[in-house]
């Protein structure tokens, strides 16, 4: 080889050299991420397991509980904590405490009542280098009260439930209170026979126009949100069948929602990372009509990872590289997940 070809050669040898040295920075580096409220969320630790460990190899994916010796996703992550309840005065204060300890460099929180909370104190945990994956409080409050969502709905041009007066009702019709999650408190009224006093005299419930399933697919949407506030991931699921309120059975859809959605949510002030949208598409008509937004990871999340939205890794790219995440619409359609209880077995567990 002569010297021409030597000095061509050499940029791609650095570059090449460079980049092995990064990848190898990585793995030495302890970039440790917590996932807050486990509870049986035993897909998504594994989700973010996998994905830390194909890059941080010594790094760990922890989680806290209220009992996370009676946690299925706390006893199958690298390591869990008892917590007291997000209301508690100390929860802060604990969790600042717990994520120095242990390198936490990234929190994942996952369920409504810990959202504001954190929000608030996002700041907190920036300044010890800590990436807080949640909304801005002013979207987490809209996010958490019914009557605020349908109000940004209908800003964004996103048709809502009609929604009835006490005094002015029409059969049948739902009932769910404002604040409510999970699908608790919830009703289908069929006739005015049905309404008892006791809900028309609960100011906390909405009464709203009955959305038929025999008319309608229901779809939870998975969407990712940069550190920008841009879109860059919409993934419609298909709810075939639901427990608890989350689903049991679902197939992924680029369907009509996809451009839909970009179109009208491509920019969310205040919304950062995993976002699920809940909305119910005609089957004739192609009318859209949204429901709800939770701005945190949904417990059906893990289709989309396994179709190729891959959450985890882009979080990663953002806050652990500083690289800036595109659009993408690169997942797989029409995949069916089926969901059925197994087994976690803690040995030798103490009751």
């Amino acid at each position: 080889m002569n010297f021409l070809q030597l000095a061509y050669l050499l940029p791609s040898v650095q570059t090449q050299g460079k980049l092995m040295y990064n990848i190898l920075s990585r793995r030495k580096t302890f970039m440790n991420i917590l996932i807050t409220s486990a509870g049986q969320r035993v897909s998504l630790v594994k989700a973010f397991k996998k994905e830390l460990k194909k890059n941080f190899i010594s790094s760990k994916v922890l989680t806290t509980d209220i009992h996370p010796e009676l946690s299925a996703a706390c006893n199958i992550s690298d390591g869990s904590f008892k917590v007291k309840p997000v209301i508690h005065e100390d929860y802060i204060n604990d969790l600042l405490i717990l994520c120095k300890r242990h390198n936490i460099k990234m929190i994942i929180p996952t369920i409504d009542t810990e959202l504001i909370v954190l929000s608030k104190h996002k700041s907190l945990f920036e300044q010890i280098g800590i990436a807080v994956i949640i909304s801005h409080p002013s979207f987490i409050k809209q996010c958490r009260d019914k009557r605020e969502i349908n109000s940004f709905f209908r800003s964004k041009g996103i048709e809502i439930p009609q929604q009835y007066t006490r005094s002015d009702l029409h059969f049948p019709l739902f009932i769910k209170p404002y604040d409510g999650s999970l699908s608790v408190d919830t009703y289908l009224i069929n006739s005015k026979e049905d309404l008892t006093r006791s809900l028309l005299a609960n100011e906390k419930f909405m009464f709203m126009e009955y959305i038929d399933k025999n008319e309608y697919d229901e779809f939870t949407v998975d969407m990712y949100y940069g550190k920008d506030s841009f879109v860059k991931c919409i993934v419609p699921r298909k709810r075939i069948f639901v427990r608890a309120g989350e689903i049991n059975k679902g197939v992924t859809k680029k369907n009509i929602l996809v451009q839909y959605l970009k179109e009208r949510l491509n920019y969310i002030e205040g919304a950062i990372g995993c976002i699920t949208m809940q909305l119910f598409l005609h089957y004739a008509t192609n009318r859209i009509v949204g429901i709800e937004i939770n701005p945190r990871f949904g417990g059906g999340y893990p289709l989309s990872y396994l179709a190729g939205a891959n959450f985890p890794l882009w979080l990663m790219e953002e806050y652990f590289w500083g690289e800036s995440i595109s659009y993408t619409d690169n997942w797989e359609d029409d995949l069916l997940m089926l969901r059925y209880d197994n087994e976690v077995l803690v040995h030798s567990y103490d009751a």
